[in-house]
């Protein structure tokens, strides 16, 4: 009788209950993988904790790296996150979790004094076209940003937008993507009544993003578990 494998590990850090794992769960699951999911501000998210897993991902929220005196847990989240890129652990950011990872290898993030917020389509670069991304080139995805990162060094830019030149990047085991493709549009409402604020500020019409997400989610969905599920093949390799 053979013995049975050792399961991978997945920790996910979490800034806002709504923005989580959404569609990546079910995926990871069905990998093996065993997740933990880490609430920023309320579990330790340090070295220790994220050191040591097989797959790091780090979710998005509405604060921005730049405000550590605001939200102190920015200190040791910087720090671990710069412990596990030293150790090339395999690692994911989206939206906030990639400018998190950019600034971690040295690149600027700030605010543009703009917003982009709901479904729209995404051009890759020449780089961007031979990655895992090839198959959202001109496609539309969840758009829900107002800050920007600069690519790091040593990284590939492989996607942008018209008003945000850096919408993705890669370097080693690590993937930055500044939209959503985890989140579940069967389940967008929770995005329109936790950004409820958000998005009267900026004049935008929640009936708007959740009609976009009726029509692209289904297509969407189906495409992004084709991008992670090849990139989850290249960093297991």
């Amino acid at each position: 009788m053979s013995a049975s494998r050792t399961p991978r590990t997945a920790s996910a850090v979490r800034h806002v209950p709504f923005e989580d794992l959404g569609i990546l769960a079910p995926l990871l699951a069905a990998r093996g993988y065993e997740t933990t999911l880490l609430d920023a501000g309320i579990d330790a998210i340090d070295p220790d904790a994220v050191a040591g897993t097989d797959l790091l991902l780090v979710l998005g929220g509405p604060i921005g790296v730049y405000d550590e005196d605001r939200y102190p847990f920015l200190h040791s989240s910087k720090a671990a996150l710069a412990t596990r890129l030293a150790t090339g652990g395999a690692t994911l950011g989206v939206c906030l979790g990639a400018q998190l990872l950019a600034e971690a290898l040295g690149a600027e993030v700030r605010p543009t004094g703009a917003v982009e917020i709901g479904y729209g389509p995404l051009a890759l670069t020449p780089e961007g076209r031979e990655s895992v991304l090839a198959p959202l080139d001109g496609e539309p995805v969840l758009h829900w940003h107002g800050d920007e990162f600069a690519i790091p060094a040593g990284a590939h830019s492989l996607a942008y937008t018209p008003g945000f030149p850096h919408q993705a990047f890669a370097v080693a085991r690590t993937l930055g993507l500044q939209f959503h493709l985890e989140a579940d549009h069967r389940v967008i409402e929770r995005w329109l009544i936790g950004h409820a604020h958000e998005l009267h500020h900026h004049g935008i019409d929640p009936r708007t993003i959740r009609e976009q997400a009726q029509r692209h989610g289904p297509r969407l969905e189906a495409l992004a578990i084709r991008v992670l599920s090849d990139w989850l093949d290249e960093v297991e390799a």
